[in-house]
């Protein structure tokens, strides 16, 4: 009897646990399908869970209910996160830099920018103000069930879940789906049917920013406050999950699921009295993510066209 309330608890745990990696995963998708390695979700994220904390602070004072001013950091966030994918864009297909120096060097600006900007607006380089987040929906006959509760009544999941299933439709049923396909398989040929392959790497990266900051926002309104380095290297394992889904939607999204099952039961293994060293229960997830990254990589096959700069395409 008591192992259906636990498993119910794990369940809902690694959906709440899921959605900023689901998120980021899916913002990784579209960059990378476009043929721009994107390593810096992690700072978009970052960008994402303060842009969405000084918007809904900023509502919240100026008398917005807690919903309203949670939606408005929502839409913070991606506006921002969406702005640093303009400039890896910028970097990346416009000036044709290195991708992955670009990534990192945004990673180090959104670490830097948030922890300097969090001290000149909320006064201290370690936490903000708290928000009231976004509540989630009490529907009739779901509140006594954690795991309907978590993914019927909690809007970001929706969301998240809403995500997963139209990138899925967008990529293998859509023109802009297969352009995007064709474009992080062979610009060359894209370009000669007329496929506006500067424009779709664009938008890849733009849209990349914009999903990636929903997570950051996620774990903003979770935690009702930002703090310096939130995102505790999510991004990464995002980008690993990407790549253990082979580049697909759904892919991705499963392998978010694993790696947040992981953190799940670290969580509750940390909760009980096995005597095992708190550091060893901590690296659990980043174990799983090695490992599944170690049997999958020889056999996940990257968008042909993925890195390479389009200095003959401008």
């Amino acid at each position: 009897m008591e192992a259906l309330p636990l498993a119910g608890l794990l369940v809902a745990a690694t959906l709440r646990i899921a959605v900023p990696y689901v998120f980021a995963a899916l913002g990784g998708f579209y960059s990378e399908r476009s043929g721009v390695i994107n390593i810096a979700l992690e700072g978009m994220l970052l960008t994402g869970a303060f842009a969405c904390v000084v918007a809904a602070h900023a509502a919240e004072s100026a008398g917005l209910g807690g919903a309203v001013a949670g939606w408005l950091g929502v839409g913070a966030a991606c506006v921002a996160g969406g702005g640093l994918g303009a400039l890896h864009a910028l970097i990346c297909v416009r000036f044709g830099a290195n991708q992955i120096v670009s990534g990192l060097g945004l990673n180090l600006l959104a670490m830097g920018a948030t922890k300097f900007l969090l001290t000149l607006v909320f006064g201290s380089s370690a936490n903000s103000e708290r928000i009231a987040g976004i509540p989630s929906w009490d529907l009739p006959g779901l509140a006594s069930w954690s795991v309907t509760r978590v993914l019927f009544c909690t809007p970001l999941v929706l969301l998240a879940v809403l995500a997963v299933v139209v990138s899925q439709l967008l990529f293998r049923r859509t023109v802009f789906g297969l352009r995007l396909h064709a474009t992080g398989e062979h610009p060359e040929a894209a370009l000669s049917l007329g496929v506006p392959v500067v424009r779709l790497r664009w938008t890849g990266v733009v849209l990349s920013g914009a999903l990636a900051a929903l997570g950051g926002a996620w774990l903003a309104l979770e935690q009702h406050q930002f703090t310096a380095g939130m995102s505790s290297g999510r991004g990464f394992i995002a980008l690993a999950a990407l790549i253990f889904g082979k580049w697909t939607p759904r892919g991705a999204a499963l392998a978010c699921l694993l790696f947040a099952a992981a953190e799940a039961v670290q969580i509750q293994l940390q909760g009980g009295a096995l005597g095992i060293p708190t550091q060893f229960l901590q690296m659990l997830p980043y174990v799983v993510t090695m490992v599944a990254l170690a049997g999958v990589i020889g056999r996940s096959r990257p968008p042909a066209a993925l890195g390479r700069p389009l200095e003959p395409l401008r």
